[in-house]
């Protein structure tokens, strides 16, 4: 009797396992390797850098029952086929089961996918080739180098900084732009400047503002109220006289649908998400999610990517849908295909749903909060960089008066197009809005309404959010897409930087290693050297540069800084801040220590005592409860929140800055709040209150996560 073949497919997950088991005949047996399956030892240095840097790889600790399982798999199968993701991480996690699972690695035993589709699956599996050799050996080049660096530097760090410290080598560049960033905002000195606008009125006209724009042909700047108060009165009985009326139709094109570093940022802005947790939840939408009767669906493509091609396929479905559902103005006149800026890989596609007819609503119920909302942002990303531009009105117009000139704006949609299903996001959070102008013609005669000046100041730079610290590596070539959000996480759990209003701040700790590297290893913290890395292993991807040969040349040099530093540098002390508080178990005066969440009390008696308390930090601010005072605190997490002194007597917290103004309607306490703009703002902490209209969930959302989270 004929028997059919068996075939065995390993992937990393059991989700992927349950997707891809569903497109797959009763021939085939698809199991999950749990992710990495082989790595260099922890307890061990683990390369042998007099051997050609070989690597000595050991089974991960805890995976001896899933390896059991597979090889077990392995020798009831006639073929075996290896499908983790279409990366080098992939790839290399896929040669790693060739070694262990004794299957050749030059027989066709690779399959790769871009989307987890019966299409694509089935392309797949119709067209197995041996392992990218040359994809392996620039992961285990990263890995490598990653090994050398962290495995010498940090002992370092340990003898002369403090013991558990640690130092990485894109890390470390990542830590540094945080500090440089924060060296700019301290040393920044504001400068003062003035601006003018003036609300013009004419009969029979709806009113319109104008900004005060030259001064006698010549771009104006106003430094400072003595000039404010010239031109107030130069301007004082003056005639004001329209001219140069200016009115185009500009077109507007959509984005490019997302790559990983896109996605990151905009889901930062719109959804407040981390690097971490957005791409947490793009796997689960990638691997696929149980659509009811549908079974399990991969929704999106793989979203490890820094490319915005797409396939013609995806882009016909797109217009299809275009035309249904919006009628055919909204369909392009041409299929649009953008190109990705700089140098890029463009291995996979751009990140698109799987098909744009799962519209994110028909699919909602199958869904969590937020996987809908990624979902939505993918999907209509995509469906929008595919319709039409918006088409919009603008007009220009100067108002003059003598030598000054005020001029306006304003736009107005005339076809949304594209606009009708997504708007990219911006970093400073400004929303756009339609302003329009009155019909008014050259030498129309408008009298002011009033003229309006206002004292600025200039502005540091920003400090780095999730959005603009991905979008600032991608820029400088630090890191690859599957890296951003490892990168990101690993800096704060390193206590090197913390996360605070959604803005990241360096701790002491991290200033002090950064300085420490910048002294003795000013390649390490190099941002071009470490660009120069990733396109060596890029290169290295590419089959043009031995792998070896790229860490020789970077270890020989390290290997001497390394020596030189171990001589010269000394013992850096973080010295301890001592307190008036009492031990209350030994009686010495506790110490301030800085932790990886930031600073907290400690005993000095360590280790025969272990005492230690949160860091307190009064605020000058009465609790609005009771007689205590409003202090400091941190979760659990390194989160700032403010409780009252008298905890746990009195349990009121609120995440927002308490201040001592009081309510000009209940007279409740104000606490500050940062609009998207990044101005402060006050609002009241009674709930009830009716002037906190809409953003009266602040405290009720800190008062329901104080349960979970307890002060260091």
């Amino acid at each position: 009797m004929y028997r059919l073949s068996k075939t065995l497919v390993i992937v990393e997950s059991p989700a992927k396992a349950k997707s891809i088991g569903k497109y797959l005949g009763r021939n085939y047996t698809v199991k999950a390797s749990m992710g990495h399956v082989r790595d260099l030892p922890k307890s061990q240095f683990g390369v042998d850098v007099e051997n050609d840097f070989s690597p000595k790889y050991i089974a991960i600790r805890g995976k001896g029952d899933i390896i059991k399982e597979l090889r077990a798999a392995v020798k009831k199968a006639d073929r075996v086929l290896l499908a983790s993701d279409p990366d080098r991480e992939g790839e290399a996690i896929a040669w790693h089961l060739t070694k262990l699972l004794d299957i050749d690695e030059n027989s066709p035993c690779r399959i790769e996918f871009n989307e987890i589709t019966p299409r694509a699956i089935e392309q797949a599996v119709q067209h197995p080739r041996p392992i990218d050799l040359d994809r392996v050996n620039a992961q285990q080049a990263r890995r490598i180098l990653d090994r050398l660096v962290g495995y010498n530097l940090s002992p370092l760090l340990w003898r002369k900084v403090k013991k558990g410290l640690s130092a990485g080598r894109v890390q470390s560049v990542a830590v540094r732009l945080i500090c440089d960033r924060e060296e700019e905002i301290q040393s920044f000195i504001p400068e003062e400047y003035w601006s003018l606008t003036a609300k013009f009125i004419k009969s029979g006209k709806s009113p319109f503002e104008a900004k005060l724009h030259k001064y006698q042909n010549q771009k104006i700047e106003i430094p400072n109220q003595e000039t404010m108060d010239k031109i107030l009165a130069d301007l004082k009985g003056a005639s004001y006289v329209v001219d140069n009326v200016t009115r185009k139709e500009k077109l507007r094109n959509p984005a490019a649908p997302f790559t990983t570093s896109s996605l990151q940022q905009e889901a930062s802005r719109k959804l407040n998400f981390t690097s971490r947790k957005t791409m947490v939840v793009a796997q689960q939408l990638y691997e696929g999610l149980d659509l009811g009767r549908e079974g399990p669906v991969g929704l999106v493509t793989y979203i490890r990517t820094d490319s915005t091609r797409v396939s013609e396929t995806a882009v016909e479905e797109a217009r299809e849908f275009i035309k249904e559902r919006f009628g055919p103005a909204y369909v392009p006149q041409q299929p649009r295909h953008t190109t990705s800026k700089g140098k890029v890989q463009d291995a996979h596609e751009a990140i698109r749903p799987t098909s744009v007819y799962r519209d994110p609503e028909s699919v909602k119920e199958f869904l969590t909060n937020d996987q809908y909302k990624l979902y939505k942002l993918i999907w209509s990303r995509f469906l929008a960089s595919q319709m039409a531009p918006a088409v919009i009105d603008t007009t220009s117009m100067d108002i003059v008066a003598g030598d000054y000139v005020f001029r306006a704006t304003g736009s107005i949609v005339k076809f949304p197009g594209f606009m009708q299903v997504y708007i990219e996001g911006n970093d400073d959070g400004i929303k756009e809005e339609e302003k329009l102008l009155p019909e008014l013609a050259e030498g129309d005669k408008v009298q002011v309404k009033s003229l309006m000046p206002k004292q600025h100041f200039t502005q540091p730079p920003p400090r780095y959010t999730d959005a603009t610290l991905v979008k600032v590596l991608e820029e400088k070539g630090i890191g690859r897409p599957s890296t951003y959000a490892p990168i990101v996480e690993t800096i704060q759990k390193r206590g090197y930087v913390v996360r605070e209003n959604k803005q990241f701040y360096p701790t002491e700790l991290g200033m002090i290693v950064v300085d420490l590297l910048k002294q003795y290893f000013p390649e390490i913290i190099n941002v071009e050297f470490t660009a120069e890395m990733e396109e060596k292993l890029d290169r290295i991807a590419e089959g043009e540069q031995q792998w070896s040969g790229v860490l020789k040349e970077f270890y020989v040099p390290f290997s001497k800084t390394l020596a030189t530093a171990e001589e010269k540098i000394g013992k850096v002390e973080v010295a301890d801040e001592v307190t008036d508080e009492i031990c209350e178990q030994c009686g010495r005066n506790m110490v301030i220590k800085l932790g990886r969440y930031g600073k907290f009390l400690a005993c000095p008696g360590f280790p025969e005592c272990r005492n230690t308390r949160p860091l307190l930090e009064p605020t000058g601010v009465k609790c609005p409860k009771c007689e205590g005072e409003m202090v400091l605190r941190r979760s659990k997490k390194g989160r700032k929140f403010y409780g009252c002194s008298r905890y746990p007597e009195c349990e009121f917290v609120t995440w927002d800055t308490p201040t001592n103004e009081k309510c000009p309607h209940c007279g409740e306490m104000m606490v500050e709040k940062m609009n998207r703009s990044r101005e402060k703002l006050l609002q009241c902490v009674n709930e009830h209150c009716p002037t906190r209209g809409e953003t009266g969930a602040s405290e009720k959302k800190a008062a329901a996560g104080k349960k979970k989270t307890t002060a260091k």
